[in-house]
């Protein structure tokens, strides 16, 4: 079977890292680099027809400073996506922000939501005031780390969220709880000298991922990364021989730094 090989080649994440000899797990708290996140959406049941989000966007807080991750779906029906069902959700909005720790999770609503009881449709109205997005409760603020690819799904309460009015209306007060999973790993170090300028080949099976070790500093990393057992070939430039480091171990949300690798001539 072909290889496949993707190089990350020009991209280098400049991972602040402590370097040491032999394989390590690192999970301290980077700052530096980004990561890319999915926003999904799910559902907690509630007795009604339908309820028809329009979502407008998702803003991240961090380091005091918002990130707006722009909805990429039209109106949906919440009550379709339910963790144990088909479709247990919903992805929303994607992209890439910096790494660090989210403080703050706000689900922004346009105005068109609409609730459907007994087969009447009716407007789902927001109380006023809520330009700025319902606050998603989070049991612990996630910490993101360089490289590593985040799925972050908001578990909407349809029970709790719609309040009647007691005429036969209804409101929208969103009830939302956000949980954060890494859906991928990182291998990072450095290589010396500089000279031998390699390419690092990390493999899995018949599955290749590629990139280059920095010409100033000899640092790589390789993110996007499955949970499991890698080896890590480096190929450097004529004058210095192939190394390969064996049994990896990549584990989600991890970043496993292989510290300083020196190639021989």
């Amino acid at each position: 079977m072909k290889k496949r090989i993707l190089y990350a080649g020009l991209v280098v994440l400049t991972v602040g890292l402590t370097v040491l000899n032999g394989c390590k797990k690192d999970g301290s708290n980077h700052t530096d680099g980004t990561t890319k996140v999915q926003i999904r959406m799910t559902d907690a049941p509630g007795n009604f027809d339908k309820i028809n989000l329009s979502v407008k966007e998702i803003v991240l807080l961090s380091d005091g400073k918002p990130y707006v991750f722009a909805s990429t779906v039209s109106t949906f029906n919440i009550l379709d996506f339910r963790i144990g069902t088909g479709n247990p959700d919903i992805l929303v909005a994607s992209g890439e922000m910096p790494a660090g720790e989210i403080t703050e999770i706000r689900l922004v609503l346009n105005d068109n939501n609409t609730i459907v009881v007994n087969g009447i449709t009716q407007d789902l109205k927001t109380p006023s005031g809520q330009s700025s997005g319902w606050k998603v409760k989070l049991s612990k603020n996630p910490t993101l780390v360089p490289g590593v690819a985040y799925s972050l799904l908001l578990d909407f309460d349809a029970a709790k969220s719609i309040v009647s009015t007691g005429n036969g209306k209804y409101l929208l007060k969103p009830v939302v709880r956000g949980i954060t999973a890494a859906t991928s790993g990182l291998i990072s170090g450095t290589v010396m000298p500089l000279a031998s300028h390699p390419e690092v080949l990390v493999i899995a099976g018949t599955d290749t991922v590629g990139t280059i070790a920095d010409a100033l500093t000899g640092k790589f990393s390789v993110g996007g990364l499955a949970g499991g057992s890698y080896s890590v070939k480096f190929a450097p430039v004529t004058g210095y021989k192939d190394s390969t480091v064996t049994n990896v171990q990549v584990a989600l949300g991890q970043n496993t730094s292989l510290g300083t690798v020196v190639l021989k001539q």
